[in-house]
């Protein structure tokens, strides 16, 4: 098994950062964005520590074999907290164990239920729907998701 990391987004390289962000095989599967420059990168990377500073939050950079694979997190969302994944392509692999930390994470914040959205290009997931309490579709910034809600095991 390789060894992932969760680092604080202050422990990361900001250019290390900008080129997996706008990784099109990765922006696929996002909301449309423009692509990041050195100014939007850091605006966002204050907002996602702003986000972690905020109580039921978690947001971290992902380590894989020490090579930045992406982010994760919990942050809020309009309906409660949501869990993130946005991972390179080529750590695409790596997602469940991700998923089980954030969680352990959820579980740790105190969190009853966390949603998670999945953009409609990605499949539905068997095991999503198996563990979820309600699984239906929602709109966010104009595009269509699968929204998982996520009992937390406590």
């Amino acid at each position: 098994m390789s060894k992932i990391d969760f680092l604080h987004f202050n422990q990361v390289n900001s250019e290390d950062f900008m080129a997996l962000l706008n990784e099109d095989s990765l922006r696929t599967h996002l909301i449309d964005h423009p692509y990041f420059d050195a100014i939007s990168l850091q605006e966002w990377m204050e907002d996602k520590v702003n986000t972690d500073a905020v109580h039921g939050c978690r947001i971290r950079a992902v380590y894989i074999e020490g090579s930045l694979a992406g982010w994760c997190g919990i942050q809020p969302d309009e309906s409660g907290f949501e869990l993130a994944i946005i991972i390179s392509k080529r750590f695409w692999g790596f997602g469940i164990p991700i998923f089980k930390m954030l969680m352990c994470w959820a579980k740790e914040l105190g969190h009853k239920e966390v949603l998670f959205h999945l953009l409609e290009s990605r499949p539905e997931y068997k095991a999503l729907n198996e563990i979820s309490t309600t699984v239906h579709k929602t709109e966010l910034a104009g595009r269509r998701f699968t929204t998982y809600h996520i009992a937390v095991g406590q």
